[in-house]
C-alpha cells in the first residue's frame, strides 16, 4: 500500500536534494506545519482506534464466554438467555424443574451439570447461586481463602470490592428496583475470592445453589434428612428450579449431541459460542461501516490539509519565484512543495499510530469498566493497512498543490 507513496516520491525527487529548503519552511511556518501535523494525527488516530476497539471488544466477549460450553433452558429468546447467564444481564426469564435438571446430571455423556441462579444483588454486584464444581470451572483455583461450605457462605468475583470475613445481605432484585430489605436477617459471609477471569463474573459474588432457594423460602434440592448437604447431586423432589443449567461433556461431539437431545418443546439447548458468532457477524457488518467513516473522515481531514497546503503555498510563493528568478528549475520548486506537504502527511500518520495507541488503551479501560469484560484492543496489521493507504493517497493527493506552484507566473509573484 505505500508502493505508490513511495514511487512518487522517487520520481518527484528524483535528482534533487530539497531537504535544506524543505526543512527551513517547515522551520518558518512552525506553527502553521504543526496544526497540519495534529489535525492528521487525530484523524489517523481515532480512526485506528475505534477500528482496533471493536476488534479488541470481540476478542473480550469470546473469552468471557469461553467456559460456557452448552446453556440449557426454557424455551425462549437465545440472545436473551445469553446475556443473563454469561454476562449476567437482568432478565425475567422461566425455571427448569428438577426433574429437566437431573434428566441433564444423569446423563451418561455430561461431566458437569451446574444450576446458574439469579435474580438477588449487593450494591452493584450481582449474587448468583451455583455449585462449586461451577466456579472451579469458571476460574480454576481460589486467589484467596476457600471454598464456600455452607449457604452463608459466598466466594467474591476478583473485582467486588469486599475483604474476605465481610458479611453482607442481598437485596432481592437488582438495580434500582432492589429491595434491600427483602431478604433482612440472611447474612453471608464472604469466605474466598476468585482470581481474574475477563467476565462479568469479576463482579459477581457466587454462593450455593440451595441459598438462593432458602432466602426465598423454597425447598433446598434435597431431602429434610439432608438439610446440612451443599452441592450435588439434588433431589427432583426437592429442587425448585433454576433459570439455567451449564452443560459440559469431556468430548466434543458429546455436546453436540445434548444440545440435539434438550432441544424439543420444554428445553432449550444453544452454544454460547454459536450465538456469540451470529452477533459478530453483525458486528463485522458495524466494523465495515466504522471502516468506511474511518475513511471519509481521513479523505475529508486530507482534503482540508491539502487546501490548506494551497492556501499556504501562496504565503512561500514570493520566496519559491525567487528561487526560480535565481535559475532554479520548475520541477526543483515542484519537489520543494511536493517534499514539505508529505513531510506533513508522513509526519502527522506516524503521530496518528502514537494517538490510536492512546485512544485504544483510554477506549479499553473505558469499556472495560462499563461493560465488566476484559477488552484488551491492540493496533495491529489492519490499521496500519488503513494508515499506509491513507498515506499513499494523500501523497498523491499533494502533487496537485505542488504542480498549482510550480505553475504560477514568476513577476507576478515577485511583484506582490
Amino acid at each position: 500500500m505505500l508502493l505508490p507513496a513511495l514511487a512518487a516520491g522517487i520520481a518527484v525527487l528524483w535528482g534533487f536534494r530539497p531537504q535544506a529548503l524543505v526543512g527551513a519552511l517547515l522551520w518558518r511556518y512552525r506553527w502553521t506545519s504543526l496544526t497540519f501535523v495534529l489535525l492528521i494525527a487525530v484523524s489517523v488516530g481515532i480512526g485506528v482506534g475505534l477500528i482496533a476497539q471493536e476488534r479488541g471488544l470481540r476478542k473480550g466477549t469470546a473469552r468471557a464466554a469461553e467456559k460456557f460450553d452448552l446453556i440449557v433452558a426454557a424455551p425462549g429468546s437465545e440472545i436473551t438467555m445469553l446475556f443473563a447467564a454469561v454476562y449476567l444481564q437482568p432478565s425475567d426469564v422461566p425455571l427448569l424443574s428438577g426433574a429437566v435438571y437431573d434428566e441433564i446430571a444423569s446423563n451418561e455423556q455430561v461431566d458437569l451439570a451446574a444450576p446458574i441462579a439469579f435474580g438477588d444483588s449487593y450494591r452493584d454486584s450481582p449474587v448468583i447461586g451455583t455449585t462449586a464444581q461451577f466456579i472451579g470451572h469458571l476460574a480454576g483455583d481460589l486467589a484467596e481463602g476457600r471454598m464456600f461450605a455452607g449457604t452463608l457462605e459466598a466466594v467474591a468475583g476478583s473485582r467486588v470490592d469486599l475483604a474476605l470475613g465481610t458479611s453482607i445481605t442481598p437485596a432481592h432484585g437488582v438495580g434500582d428496583s432492589a429491595e434491600e430489605d427483602a431478604h433482612a436477617g440472611h447474612e453471608i459471609t464472604i469466605v474466598g475470592k476468585m482470581p481474574p477471569t475477563g467476565s462479568p463474573w469479576d463482579r459477581a459474588i457466587l454462593v450455593p445453589v440451595e441459598s438462593v432457594w432458602e432466602v426465598h423460602g423454597l425447598a433446598k434440592g434435597h431431602a429434610p434428612e439432608q438439610k446440612d448437604q451443599i452441592g450435588p447431586p439434588f433431589d427432583p423432589d426437592y429442587f425448585p428450579g433454576t433459570p439455567a443449567i451449564l452443560v459440559r461433556a469431556e468430548e466434543l461431539w458429546a455436546n453436540y449431541a445434548l444440545r440435539s437431545e434438550f432441544t424439543r418443546s420444554d428445553t432449550m439447548a444453544f452454544f454460547p459460542g454459536a450465538v456469540l458468532a451470529q452477533l459478530h457477524a453483525l458486528m463485522g457488518d458495524i466494523r465495515q461501516v466504522m471502516s468506511v467513516m474511518a475513511v471519509l473522515t481521513q479523505v475529508l481531514v486530507a482534503a482540508g490539509v491539502l487546501t490548506g497546503l494551497i492556501i499556504l503555498s501562496r504565503l512561500f510563493a514570493r520566496r519559491l519565484a525567487l528561487l526560480r528568478a535565481l535559475g532554479a528549475p520548475r520541477r526543483f520548486v515542484f519537489a520543494v512543495v511536493w517534499a514539505y506537504a508529505a513531510t506533513l502527511i508522513v509526519t502527522g500518520s506516524l503521530a496518528g499510530l502514537a494517538v490510536g495507541w492512546v485512544a485504544v488503551r483510554v477506549i479499553s479501560s473505558v469499556v472495560t469498566a462499563r461493560t465488566d469484560i476484559l477488552v484488551t484492543a491492540t493496533l495491529s496489521w489492519p490499521e496500519f493497512h488503513l494508515i499506509a493507504a491513507f498515506v499513499s493517497l494523500t501523497v498523491l493527493l499533494a502533487l496537485l498543490p505542488a504542480f498549482m506552484t510550480m505553475s504560477r507566473h514568476i513577476i507576478t509573484d515577485l511583484r506582490a
